[in-house]
């Protein structure tokens, strides 16, 4: 099988420059393309046409994750900023657990708590239903957390709620790096919450 990078359907974005969205995307369909390329590379090795030493194919195999978790990671991020920018609607699901774990200072001060941690990476959140929590609607908790190598330190097993891409990449060619705070308030500036509204929505059905 062969995976396509995605196309997004983004707006002129507040304090992020179209040259800016281009670089990023770029960079996005080059996770696309080397998924493919690993994917080929080893089909072919298992079809007998192409001879690898083990250790190439376990490097090839090890290098898939890196890849694969930077393609998927960034159609989280992109999908967000689908649409142009829409508030959190606080009575929804989505809003009542974030009231529920983070209370009145709320899941954005909280995110951006995360996101101000040295190094790169991805502040993430996820909903775990098999937490002993519950929002009044279904057991579960939020979590937050930074991911410094996205195919490194996720979360097992939980669905992603948000993803905030922190790697230099997603901000330099509009901000320096100690400007990454300013960043990280761009993005929410520009964020849709009614998609990650939905990813929370779409899980915890699920999970009930």
């Amino acid at each position: 099988m062969t995976y396509t990078p995605r196309t997004f359907d983004l707006p002129a974005l507040e304090g992020i420059s179209e040259k800016q969205v281009k670089v990023h995307l770029a960079l996005y369909e080059g996770y696309v393309k080397h998924v493919n390329l690993i994917l080929d590379q080893l089909a072919k090795v298992r079809g007998g046409e192409l001879a690898l030493d083990p250790y190439t194919a376990a490097e090839l195999r090890r290098r898939f994750a890196f890849e694969f978790d930077g393609m998927r990671m960034h159609e989280h991020y992109f999908a967000q900023l689908e649409n142009g920018p829409k508030a959190a609607n606080a009575d929804s699901p989505l809003g009542q657990a974030a009231h529920e774990k983070y209370g009145e200072t709320g899941l954005v001060a909280h995110i951006k708590d995360v996101a101000l941690t040295r190094g790169i990476g991805w502040a993430v959140v996820y909903w775990d239903a098999m937490s002993t929590g519950s929002t009044g609607l279904t057991a579960g908790t939020l979590h937050t957390v930074f991911v410094e190598d996205h195919q490194l330190g996720q979360l097992a097993g939980l669905p992603i709620i948000l993803a905030l891409d922190l790697w230099e990449h997603a901000y330099m060619v509009d901000y320096v790096p100690a400007e990454k705070a300013n960043y990280v308030d761009t993005f929410f500036n520009n964020l849709n919450w009614s998609v990650v509204e939905k990813r929370f929505d779409a899980t915890a059905t699920s999970a009930a």
